[in-house]
Formats: structure tokens, sequence, C-alpha cells
């Protein structure tokens, strides 16, 4: 069982080149910003839509956080809520799997149905300050 998973979208050709160094440096947003976003499975939809809407030829990252260490921060983010920030490389090895992101009618990306994206998979969240809870904010 895993602490948490976690996400990330990019390009094809951006994590094809990270698996050849064994590790991903982030998109040009995420090196502008200083650290590679991620997203919740509860978060993933609306950040897909917000941020890579009509974006073909992507991939999602589904990344084991607690391979991550203390370079992983909770931060607040979009309406406050809590997101994974990773301040510095992804491993190549911290990715537990790599699934293609088609593009649906809409322009939005269908998301592999054996992640269960959108909803709360049981899996529990890394612990928070108290009266913080990523899933109430």
């Amino acid at each position: 069982m895993h602490d948490t998973l976690i996400f990330h979208m990019c390009r094809r050709d951006e994590w094809t080149a990270a698996q050849a160094s064994g590790s991903y440096a982030g998109s040009s947003q995420d090196l502008a910003d200083g650290f590679i976003h991620f997203s919740t499975g509860l978060q993933l939809e609306v950040s897909a839509a917000k941020h890579r809407r009509g974006q073909d030829g992507l991939v999602l990252l589904t990344v084991d956080s607690a391979k991550l260490g203390t370079a992983l921060k909770w931060e607040a983010s979009r309406e406050g809520a809590l997101f994974p920030h990773l301040y510095g490389e992804l491993p190549a090895d911290a990715v537990e799997r790599v699934d293609d992101l088609p593009l649906g009618p809409d322009g939005r990306h269908v998301f592999p149905a054996s992640l269960n994206i959108g909803h709360n998979d049981g899996d529990p969240l890394p612990e928070q300050p108290a009266g913080r809870n990523p899933l109430s904010e």
C-alpha cells in the first residue's frame, strides 16, 4: 500500500528524455516556478482542465510520494487547497506507472478508469499541520 499516490502530467517527449537521463526536471512552467507541480487524484481533473486542456501527446505519471522524501512539500494553492510540490528533480524510479492521456471530444483528457481519478480511493493523505485537511479545504 502506498502512503499517497500523486500525479503529474507532462509531454511524452519530456518523459522519454527523463527516462534516458534517470530523472525529470519538470516542464518549462515547473522550471519557472522552481518546483514540479503535482496533484492528488481528487485534484487532477480540475488541474488538467485548467492547465492542460486541449494539449495532446501528454502522459500521466503516477508517483509514490513516499519515495520523494523531504523535497516534497504540501503547499496552499488554488482556493487554499494543499498541493504537492517537488523541489528538485523527480527520480524516474519513483514513477509507479505511466499512462497516455488521450483527449476526449470536448478537449478534456480521458484518465485511465483503473486509477479512479476524482474519487477518494482510500489512500491516506500525508500528515498535515493540526486542523488542516487537504480534502476539506
